[in-house]
């Protein structure tokens, strides 16, 4: 926030940081007249400021025109562009001379309107002189559809100091679902407008009845800044929380929230591996059992590079077969193989490894033939796995205590993935969309919804190649809108995503971009000028383009009423944890300006 108290976007104080200038907006206050000299097209035209108005870039504005037969027609737009030029300067040096008083020339400001509404429509262009107002409230509601949003979430602040809202129709799946989030990392803020965005949805109130069923599933690998959503963020002062209020949202932090973190490495007991958080986590793993009946031998070759391979139709045959033979052996998730107990992921790697270099069982175990070169890289690729994986496929823990990611104990359920290495990322991502996908697909309906907030979707979904966890995305992105599974997927680079994936999210948002990545064709839904802007966007600002609107907001979202990282987690209402446990310990949100 400003020095006043108001909202500060890219740097720039919002027209609140005057008390006069609130009460003119709502009257509609005239700014200039479509300009002559520059044609108008029911599209776009050009404004001339009166002398001492301004408009920034993103104001609404209006003008209206008499059409014969149709009456009054609005036409309404966003500033794209704005110049201030002399008007009376012939050469470039005249600059001085009219600096000095000897030569006369008047300064001019123009501005570029690009149209996002023409109500009733009747697509005429404004004519040259009409005058040019600054959209009171009614109109800019007008302007930007929020008037026929008959389910409306707010997603942040625009540079008028007003709330900007985000059509829920496009993404519970009524007209459209899934977002796209690009930009930088560590600059963008991606995350944290996920999270806003999912605060939003649940507390806005457009779920009704179904918000407490309505659940939220978020794969955290950013340290542990993520486990403290229910906690009070205690930089959050009064200021803040009165743009909470103006946005019509309680400034407070998530209400149900359930971690899962895998357990330490070599901890015979399962302990869940995490340092700050104590209370409401659990640990994940899957037992030697569930590996081998669910076949989740794939995912342990879930990378691009390994569809690739030769190996790959090898790593289902072995998958059959392990579901085939594989049999349970005590309480502990061990299984017995060929008369064969294995009770680590180590075991089962090397009984798998003896019986495929053995020239009798191997065809047992393929098949068919199978060149030894292609069950040598497989093998190689498998053995790579069981450092990274160990701690998570277990069969030396009790089967029957609660060992699954589940996202019915909680509104939130987040899986902790910062520990883990990138391969044992993918098992899990992989894994527990698979099953909570085909979880939605059994139930029949699409009620209660599902949102999967996921970064670094290059990673998982990738434009080139195939893997496990591509297929499920890409069945999510195509079909979750009829199962209720919703993507919120944010990545540094568009461009690197599989394109069925962004071109199925119906909201798409750019942070802070890189000039050579916004460049690319994939952010042709962002104007020049808009694209521009993105290069040089502050933290906390954010880009946000959806169908009903042709024009992208600049949205500015709130400081986080929740901790996001643990130095700013006050002690939960109910526990007994001190006000400031974890001081010093580094975040993921240094960069966003307060409001």
């Amino acid at each position: 926030m400003g020095a006043e108290g108001f909202v500060t976007v890219n740097g720039a104080a919002s027209r609140e940081a005057t008390p006069a200038t609130p009460a003119a907006q709502v009257a509609g206050e005239a700014v200039g007249r479509v300009l002559g000299t520059q044609a108008a097209s029911p599209l776009s035209f050009w404004v001339g400021l009166e002398p001492g108005k301004i408009v920034q870039l993103d104001d609404v504005v209006v003008t209206r025109r008499e059409v014969p037969g149709y009456g009054t027609v609005l036409v309404a737009g966003v500033v794209t562009t704005v110049e201030a030029r002399h008007e009376g300067a012939a050469y470039d040096s005249d600059v001085f001379l009219i600096a000095d008083g000897a030569l006369p020339a008047a300064v001019f400001e123009v501005a570029e309107v690009r149209v996002t509404r023409v109500e009733p429509e009747v697509f005429v262009p404004p004519l040259p002189g009409s005058k040019v107002y600054l959209a009171g409230a009614g109109d800019r509601d007008q302007a930007l559809y929020f008037d026929v949003m008959d389910r409306r979430i707010p997603m942040g602040m625009g540079r008028d100091g007003q709330p900007l809202y985000v059509n829920f129709d496009f993404l519970d799946g009524t007209r459209g679902a899934h977002v796209s989030i690009s930009g930088v990392s560590g600059v963008a803020t991606k995350t944290s407008f996920a999270t806003f965005l999912l605060y939003s949805i649940f507390n806005s109130g457009v779920l009704d009845a179904e918000s407490a069923n309505t659940k939220a599933l978020i794969f955290s690998v950013k340290g542990e800044d993520l486990l403290f959503l229910d906690h009070d963020n205690l930089r959050l002062d009064e200021r803040a929380r009165g743009v909470y209020a103006r946005l019509g949202l309680p400034a407070r932090p998530f209400g149900s929230v359930h971690v899962f973190a895998p357990p330490r490495p070599n901890d015979p007991n399962g302990v869940p591996h995490v340092a700050a958080r104590t209370q409401g986590v659990s640990a994940f793993y899957w037992t030697l059992v569930e590996f081998c009946e669910e076949e989740l031998l794939r995912f342990v070759f879930a990378d691009a590079d390994d569809e690739r391979a030769g190996y790959s139709l090898l790593v289902g045959q072995i998958a059959a077969r392990l579901k085939a033979w594989a049999e349970p052996v005590g309480d502990g998730g061990a299984v017995m193989v060929q008369g064969t107990a294995c009770r680590t992921f180590a075991d089962l790697v090397e009984l798998l490894s003896d019986q495929l270099q053995d020239d009798a069982s191997r065809q047992q175990w393929t098949g068919a033939q199978t060149p030894l070169g292609t069950v040598n890289a497989f093998l190689r690729r498998l053995r790579s796995a069981v450092r990274p994986l160990s701690p998570i496929i277990r069969g030396d823990l009790p089967f029957y205590r609660s060992h699954s990611v589940s996202t019915s104990d909680a509104q939130v359920s987040i899986v902790d993935l910062h520990n883990l290495p990138e391969r044992a990322q993918r098992f899990v991502v992989g894994v527990v969309l698979r099953g909570e996908f085909h979880r939605k697909e059994s139930s029949g309906t699409a009620r209660p919804l599902l949102f999967v907030v996921l970064d670094e979707l290059n990673k998982y979904a990738p434009r080139e190649g195939d893997s496990p966890i591509k297929e499920i995305l890409l069945d999510v992105a195509e079909r979750g809108r009829s199962l209720g599974v919703i993507l919120i997927g944010a990545q540094q680079t568009a461009s690197e995503v599989e394109r069925r994936i962004v071109s199925n999210s119906a909201v798409r948002v750019a942070g802070r971009l890189d000039p050579a990545e916004a460049a690319r064709s994939e952010y042709g839904w962002l104007p020049t000028a808009m694209r521009e802007r993105a290069t040089i966007a502050k933290p906390g600002t954010m880009f946000v383009a959806q169908p009903e609107i042709p024009v992208p907001l600049a949205v500015a979202f709130p400081f986080p009423a929740w901790a996001t990282r643990p130095s700013e987690a006050a002690a939960p209402a109910t526990g007994k944890v001190s006000a400031d446990p974890f001081k010093g310990l580094p975040g993921i949100e240094d960069d966003i300006p307060p409001f």
